[in-house]
């Protein structure tokens, strides 16, 4: 009996040391962020599934003063050390425009990493859930970002697949370790892994010509990203802030946001990998874009631009590309949704696909219950080769 107590009453003091010596530090400073940001390259040092963010572009998503979804996020970055070496990491956020939008009192959860122990993870979301509860939050989920155009989703299938840039990728422990905590599921993504056909479908192409025919659409031609950007670079995150606002915890991008995006995203478009769809007063009304694979481009840079790491990138985009395609997104108008404007944008895309030797393509995430965006890819041989959740909590 005594043998047992004193056993019992070691385990404790042992299980009371071990979460002691987890130490929760705020980012306060470039160092710190730095050490956040590069966490997740170290722990999955060797994986050959994870594909590394690109560190210049996180360090803008992270800073305050240059990301413009601050104007309605707040947010703290939260680091776990044990020994004085980092084991854990994480990103409290709230969007309150995005409550304001569903009417909830949610924070979020994002850049979220850690090693496979009970107490790193449990330091790790105390704190952030504490966080929110001292901002008057009454739950907590995700991962997500500040916005939809961050990654977003926990892996729970695919973990011996290769990621995508847009895309997190995370251990097999992850989720394990959020149903240990009390979190459930709020929402899934499934992603397809798609052949690209020999030649173009029939019915693609016979549905397209009538479609362009009977509302007087057209593929929008242009000589230049430059031209893409002066001519409907606003109009095509409006577009985004329209076709989306119904999805899932969907938060409308601002007018800043969109001036930010603009000269993020549109000087990286391939015009052969898009399609601007528009009337006949050349309204937008729809569009799909994607972008070669950055994959391996990105593993073999480090998700570093410099000193070197800028040539895989470059290399990748416009010298030699790979053969597989990211899908980023696709948006139209409700008007036109059921009209077939989607038919437009895959015959002119695929037709281009074809053309240049492309083998296959990631739909990257779609929310499982958008049946509409889903069965767009119905026609394509495909492999349904991911899932990621959102996980949330009740505080």
């Amino acid at each position: 009996m005594f043998v047992s107590e004193l056993s019992r009453k070691f385990t404790q003091t042992y299980k009371q040391y071990r979460l002691m010596s987890v130490n929760i530090v705020k980012v306060d400073n470039k160092r710190q962020l730095k050490t956040f940001i590069r966490f997740n390259y170290e722990l999955y040092k060797g994986n050959p599934y994870f594909v590394p963010d690109l560190y210049e572009d996180t360090v803008n998503t992270l800073r305050k003063d240059r990301n413009a979804a601050f104007e309605f996020c707040e947010a703290d970055y939260f680091l776990a050390y044990r020994d004085g070496k980092p084991v854990g990491r994480i990103a409290a956020i709230i969007n309150h425009r995005a409550n304001e939008t569903w009417n909830k009192k949610a924070a979020r959860f994002g850049w979220v990493d850690f090693i496979d122990d009970n107490e790193v993870v449990d330091a790790l979301f105390a704190t952030a859930e504490n966080w929110a509860r001292e901002r008057g939050m009454t739950e907590i989920e995700g991962p997500f970002g500040f916005t939809d155009l961050d990654a977003e989703g926990m892996l729970i299938k695919g973990f011996d697949r290769l990621g995508t840039m847009a895309t997190i990728y995370n251990h097999p422990y992850y989720p394990e370790h959020m149903q240990r905590m009390g979190y459930v599921k709020e929402v899934d993504w499934i992603e397809y892994l798609m052949n690209v056909p020999e030649q173009r479908w029939e019915k693609a192409v016979r549905v397209s010509a009538i479609v362009e025919r009977k509302y007087q659409l057209r593929v929008a031609k242009f000589k230049s990203r430059a031209e893409v950007a002066k001519r409907y670079g606003k109009d095509f995150f409006n577009l985004i802030n329209e076709c989306y606002s119904e999805l899932y915890g969907y938060s409308k991008l601002s007018d800043r946001q969109i001036k930010q995006y603009i000269k993020m995203y549109i000087p990286f478009i391939d015009l052969r990998l898009a399609a601007f769809i528009v009337d006949k007063d050349d309204n937008l009304v729809a569009l799909g874009v994607s972008i070669f694979s950055l994959a391996e481009a990105l593993r073999k840079a480090k998700g570093r631009l410099f000193p070197f790491g800028w040539w895989h990138i470059v290399k990748a985009l416009f010298i030699k590309h790979p053969k597989r395609l990211d899908f980023l997104l696709v948006a139209v108008k409700p008007e036109y949704q059921s009209k077939g404007a989607f038919a437009v944008i895959f015959n002119h895309l695929l037709g281009n696909f074809i053309e240049m030797g492309l083998e296959d393509v990631e739909s990257n995430p779609e929310l499982e219950d958008n049946k509409k965006m889903l069965s767009q890819w119905d026609d394509f041989e495909k492999d349904q080769h991911k899932r990621r959740r959102a996980f949330k909590k009740k505080l």
